[in-house]
């Protein structure tokens, strides 16, 4: 029986017949897809997040059932909580079947849960819309530059039921803005007087003009926050992962521009303080890659600008292919393309890859660095025959620095203060395995079973107390339907997730 549509699908659909109509009909075939693979997302977060409604769980014919506040019981299959493909087409509650998510967070009833409910119908229509505008089967889609692997990403984060929120983008902004629609973007500039504007590292002369600085604006910005309804435009450039961070297409520095909308769980703003600090954390960051004998580049922090206003500012950062010789046949991709990338599904070049990553990351966070290397951030170089050989991270607004571990291993601590320097264990170990275990290396396996057996590079690491921690405890990840349903709580909420190394 068809699934009837939501509001929000209907609604795509309209705007969609208006402004890309060769669409249409692509975009109706993507719809039951799009819902099976936002429902699978939701039932690894009701199967293992700490939601306070959920007061027990247990085995059910077939699968699994969670019993809730006042006695309902949703039951669906074995939950994977490393699968990135959609094996869930529908759920009962109460013995009714459900079949879009949106519908069976308002069926539950729970604190919050109509807002949430509303996002997740949204995210399956664009979901849908990004999944209509890939090429025909067949059609040669040979990505060479490393920008063109990032757009490949059409599903957005593996895990999060709001993979593909866009809320306050219209579908012609979805179309002429999101990366998997591969479109050329015209970036902006706005001109403010230097004395009201705050700039750390080397901002280029380019950006400067007599006195002013020239900050780079994202359309969708200067239209909706800026209100800038005919600024010219300066830059052209292919939009990444980020949707927000653009490449320009006549090559040079990466360009990450404030976007003060909430795509998955955050708005994409750029803060002062991330401006404050992006010169010395970029230059920390530099000195730590060195002792790392090659294995992991740092993508330098070139030049940050801010009018005081986490609403107009922006940084220019290195692009990742600085790190490979072109030359020589080496390409860059992320993490999170890996899914695209023919070798990356043995086996094998899993277990080399994870190899890698934990080796290098272990070793940073041993020295005092918890990097969030989830499959935005981590980029693997390889070999012209496709061979892993060693790690470029980027974006380092979000890493966690433990003066004490520094000090420990003789190396300098950062003249840095604020929400990136901890010495909390926990804090430093959720951040590191929440993004590269549960994150980027589950992601790439794309199942418990392939999870394990990347894992197992694990048992080969020196054993260290982060080691061990790894071997032993339960993996720690975000709970992030718990944090969309907890919208008066700050910071990150946490669950944890098998660990195949540990027997669970």
């Amino acid at each position: 029986m068809p699934i009837p549509s939501s509001a929000a699908e209907e609604a795509v659909a309209a705007e969609l017949a208006a402004v890309r109509p060769a669409l249409g009909a692509s975009y109706a075939a993507s719809l039951d897809g799009a819902r099976a693979a936002v429902l699978t997302r939701l039932w690894r977060a009701l199967a293992f997040e700490p939601l306070p409604w959920v007061v027990g769980r247990e085995a059910a014919p077939g699968g699994l059932a969670l019993l809730l506040a006042g006695g309902g019981r949703l039951e669906g299959p074995p939950p994977d909580p490393y699968a990135t493909r959609p094996y869930v087409d529908e759920l009962l509650l109460d013995g009714r079947a459900h079949r879009r998510a949106g519908q069976l967070v308002r069926a539950l009833g729970v604190p919050h849960g109509e807002d949430f409910a509303a996002e997740l119908d949204a995210g399956t229509a664009s979901l849908a819309l990004s999944r209509a505008g890939q090429p025909p089967a067949g059609e040669d889609r040979a990505a060479r530059a490393t920008w063109e692997w990032e757009q490949r990403v059409v599903d957005g984060h593996p895990y999060h039921p709001n993979c593909r929120s866009r809320p306050g983008f219209s579908v012609a902004e979805q179309l002429a803005y999101a990366p998997e629609h591969r479109p050329v973007v015209q970036l902006g500039l706005v001109s403010v007087r230097a004395e009201e504007c705050l700039v750390t590292g080397d901002w280029p002369e380019a950006l400067r003009d007599a006195g002013r600085i020239l900050v780079p604006v994202h359309p969708w910005q200067a239209a909706h926050v800026l209100k800038h309804d005919r600024m010219p435009s300066a830059i052209a450039a292919h939009p990444l992962m980020a949707l927000r961070t653009l490449a320009p297409a006549d090559g040079g520095a990466h360009v990450k521009t404030a976007l003060s909308t909430r795509l998955t769980s955050s708005v994409r703003d750029i803060s002062v303080y991330s401006i404050e600090t992006a010169a010395a954390v970029s230059a920390f960051a530099q000195s730590l890659a060195e002792r790392l004998d090659g294995r992991l580049h740092i993508t330098r922090t070139l030049g940050a600008a801010t009018a005081h206003s986490p609403d107009l500012a922006a940084v220019l950062r290195e692009p990742p292919e600085a790190y490979a010789d072109a030359g020589a046949g080496e390409r860059v991709l992320p993490v999170a393309a890996l899914a695209s990338y023919p070798p990356a599904r043995s086996a094998a070049w899993r277990a080399r890859f994870a190899r890698l990553a934990l080796s290098v990351c272990l070793r940073v966070l041993e020295m005092g660095v918890a990097l969030e290397a989830h499959g935005q951030n981590l980029l693997v170089v390889l070999s012209p025959a496709g061979e892993p050989l060693r790690l470029v991270y980027r974006d380092l607004a979000d890493i966690r620095i433990s003066p004490d571990r520094l000090r420990a291993h003789g190396l300098p601590v950062p003249p840095l203060s604020g929400r990136l320097v901890t010495d909390d264990v926990a804090v430093l170990r959720r951040k590191l395995f929440g993004s590269l275990l549960t994150g980027a290396l589950g992601a790439t396996a794309g199942s418990a079973g392939a999870f394990a057996e990347a894992l197992a590079e694990a048992t080969a690491l020196p054993a260290t107390a982060d080691t061990e921690a790894l071997r032993t405890g339960l993996l720690p990840t975000k709970a992030l339907t718990l944090m969309r349903l907890s919208p008066g709580v700050l910071g990150d909420q946490w669950a944890e997730l098998p660990n195949p190394l540990a027997g669970g």
